[in-house]
Parts: C-alpha cells; sequence; structure tokens
C-alpha cells in the first residue's frame, strides 16, 4: 500500500520528546528524546513490546498526557504549551478517538452515542441529526441507529465508536488497539474501515497495535522499544 507523497506536509512536529513516571521519587523514563514528523493523510502504526511507550506516545500526541519537555507541533500549533482548559478545547476540535473497549455510554442508542461530541458545539438539533445519519451511513449501521451498545456485536460497537471518532471532522484520529477485542472476521472489517476513512477522506490515523496483521494496513511502522524509536519503515 502506498502512502502520501513525499511532498505531503508534515501535520505533526515532534522535536526532543521525553516523558517519564513516577514511582515514589524515582523517575521511570517511559519516552526518551523522541523526534518523529508524521505527514497530512499519513495511516501510521505503533508497535513495540508491552511497556515500550506506544500508548504513552499516542496520548501525548492526542493531548491526554503531557510531556515533560520537547515540543509537539501539529497544524503549527505547539500543544505542550498549552494549559488545561486550552488543551481540552483544542482536543476537542482536533482529535478523534477509538478505544479498544469502544467507551460508549450503555444508556444511549447508537445515535446517541455518535451525537455527544457534537453536544459541545454551536450546531442545531437539526444539523447535528444530518452529521450523525450521515456517520451512520459511512460506518454502515443506519439501520441499528435506536439500538442500545448490549444490543450490538462487538464490531458494531466498534463501528459506532469510529462514527462518534470522525462526527467533528477531527484533524488526527488515534486508536488504542482497535481490533484488540474483536474476532478476526470483525477485526477485518474494522481495518477495512479505518483504511476508507484514510484513503477516501484523507484522515490521518495513528494506531496503536500489538497485531501485525492490524498493522500492515497502515502505510508505516514506527516501533519502540523501552521508550526509544528503534525502526521507522514504509509499509
Amino acid at each position: 500500500m502506498t502512502g502520501p507523497g513525499e511532498d505531503a506536509l508534515p501535520l505533526v512536529e515532534i522535536k526532543n520528546l521525553c516523558k517519564s513516571y513516577y514511582r515514589g521519587n524515582q523517575p521511570i523514563p517511559v519516552l526518551r528524546d523522541i523526534n518523529l514528523n508524521i505527514a497530512e493523510g499519513e495511516f501510521m502504526a505503533l508497535m513495540g513490546p508491552s511497556g515500550s511507550g506506544k500508548t504513552t506516545l499516542l496520548n501525548v500526541i492526542a493531548g491526554i498526557d503531557q510531556a515533560d519537555s520537547g515540543s509537539i507541533h501539529i497544524a503549527d500549533i505547539d500543544i505542550t504549551v498549552l494549559n488545561e482548559m486550552e488543551l481540552a478545547r483544542w482536543r476537542a476540535r482536533n482529535i478523534g478517538f477509538i478505544f479498544q473497549f469502544y467507551n460508549l455510554m450503555p444508556v444511549l442508542t447508537a445515535f446517541e452515542n455518535i451525537e455527544l461530541p457534537l453536544l459541545l458545539t454551536d450546531l442545531s438539533r437539526k444539523e447535528r441529526r444530518r452529521h450523525v445519519e450521515t456517520a451512520l451511513k459511512v460506518v454502515g449501521l443506519e439501520d441499528r441507529q435506536d439500538h442500545y451498545p448490549k444490543e450490538l456485536s462487538g464490531g458494531q460497537q466498534q463501528r459506532v465508536a469510529i462514527a462518534r471518532a470522525v462526527i467533528t471532522d477531527p484533524t488526527i484520529i488515534v486508536a488504542d488497539e482497535p481490533t484488540g477485542d474483536l474476532d478476526k472476521k470483525s477485526a477485518q472489517e474494522i481495518l477495512g474501515l479505518m483504511e476508507g476513512l484514510n484513503k477516501e477522506f484523507g484522515k490521518t490515523i495513528i494506531m496503536v497495535t500489538h497485531d501485525p496483521r492490524a498493522a500492515q494496513s497502515a502505510h508505516r511502522l514506527i516501533y519502540l522499544d523501552k521508550g526509544i524509536l528503534r525502526q521507522d519503515e514504509k509499509s
């Protein structure tokens, strides 16, 4: 699979990024001097053993966690200098999240779960409905919009989660083990849907995965080990 052209603009520029957690007063380095560019429209997979820093790097890029030092420019904004309120506002506008365990609200229908991010916008109820119906069509769940999560299969729940992730037209989609809780067939369907979002809609996707088969869907593979970027290769 070919990725974005060589002249694609760098959407994400990470320089000298470091992050540690603490056990008492003892720092435990998780990310060590990471330097990485991600092009607009790229589909990138982050791989590595458990504890290698994959999810931490994903969370720092998404503005969920904050680095100790270094910079992360996303579309010319250095998110490492934003305060908590600014970061939350930036995250709501620019990041779509897909999680391994879906993180759907069990008391809400598929339609209502997808609509949730739009409640923070100025869109009218009619406009929100139009957006949700479009997202449901993209993920092929028009006939499941009134179903609750418990009435959906794992693959269908992940489709709802993907629709929720793209409903605000985010700059970047971050996915943490999106196929980790799915059977092989459902996993292939979800990966196909993500490939479609990347190819047809030009979405930039950063995916953490342990599964080499899932990583084959990406244009580019990044390998982390003990917080160090060990390999960077095109798929």
